[in-house]
């Protein structure tokens, strides 16, 4: 498997990781926590060493799955990657999202920041995390002063790395020297971040984790307009898989599913490895809710491409409108 460095924080973890938003339920129409373990230690066991989760993924259930999972697990083999900032169970000033009868609110107040790690501790049946981030940024709070809460936390020893998700170019670079990672959704579809954040990431010296890297299943190759999501899963009615879209995606992918083919390897797979050897993007993150998911996206990491094959890649990349071009109102 892999590996890379978590910035300058001296960890190096896998470069392909397991990605646990799923497993929480939370907008992907339930979980199964059984399988889910089973997921996790078929990851562990196929090398991956870096798992991502977050307390609103499941509202603690995934951070408890995760647990479950390593438990038994030489910790010093896992690298715990969780999140701070957004919290369900108080008010803060900026309210985030409202579903499922909860209202989750934005908050990096130093001492929510504490309140959260602590109760991720608990869940996750750890001393320490490997990797504490900032979820999404608060407006109530200045950013440059959560990166120093931050800090102090990994000073104390109660976190090993720190890094944001979803930041602006301008407070990533204000705190790059506080952080080690950035965190943000990239992937063939997705690539905003190549002209703000990953150059921020490759003159500072920090990790990007890109994810998303699949787009929610978009680039498995496997999801057409035949495909129904149930009421609570976040792709039900999403515009990003209206049938318009969906022909898009295909016809981009078409020249890709054709190299994996070729390579004997699922389309995912190419995309993944294609992904890691974008300039800057250290890490990616793939959503796993199967052990035969696990295996596929762990094997990411060890198929290695050729310069023909990228450009094959490349240029499908670049025919690709992009999404804001295909969900616009239609006249």
């Amino acid at each position: 498997m892999l590996k890379r460095p978590l910035g300058s924080s001296g960890i190096e973890a896998s470069a392909v990781a397991f990605g646990a938003w799923a497993i929480g339920g939370w907008k992907w129409g339930g979980t199964d926590a059984e399988a889910s373990v089973s997921a996790i230690r078929a990851s562990l066991d196929s090398g991956v060493t870096l798992i991502d989760t977050a307390p609103v993924y499941g509202f603690g259930l995934s951070e408890e799955i995760v647990g479950k999972a390593i438990a038994g697990r030489r910790r010093e083999d896992i690298i715990v990657a969780t999140k701070c900032g957004l919290v369900w169970d108080r008010e803060s000033a900026t309210l985030h999202a409202q579903t499922d009868g909860r209202r989750i609110y934005r908050t990096l107040s130093a001492d929510s920041i504490r309140e959260e790690l602590n109760a991720s501790l608990q869940r996750l049946g750890v001393d320490y995390i490997d990797l504490y981030q900032t979820h999404w940024p608060d407006p109530a709070s200045d950013m440059h002063e959560v990166a120093e809460t931050l800090d102090a936390l990994k000073r104390e020893g109660l976190v090993r790395a720190v890094g944001f998700c979803n930041a602006s170019p301008a407070e990533l670079k204000r705190s790059a020297d506080l952080l080690d990672t950035d965190q943000e959704r990239y992937s063939l579809l997705d690539r905003d971040r190549e002209t703000d954040n990953l150059p921020v990431c490759l003159s500072d010296g920090l990790a990007f984790l890109a994810y998303s890297p699949i787009a929610q299943g978009l680039l498995t190759g496997r999801i057409d307009a035949k495909r129904e999501f149930a009421d609570t899963d976040l792709r039900s009615g999403n515009p990003r898989f209206q049938p318009r879209v969906l022909d898009a995606i295909d016809a981009v992918l078409a020249p890709v599913k054709s190299l994996a083919r070729e390579r004997g390897v699922p389309t995912e797979r190419l995309v993944l490895a294609w992904t890691l050897a974008q300039p800057g993007v250290s890490h990616v993150l793939a959503g796993t809710r199967s052990v035969e998911q696990a295996e596929t996206n762990a094997a990411a990491s060890e198929l290695v491409l050729h310069a023909d094959e990228i450009k094959v890649i490349d240029q499908a990349a670049a025919t690709w409108p992009g999404f804001e071009t295909l969900t616009e109102p239609q006249a």
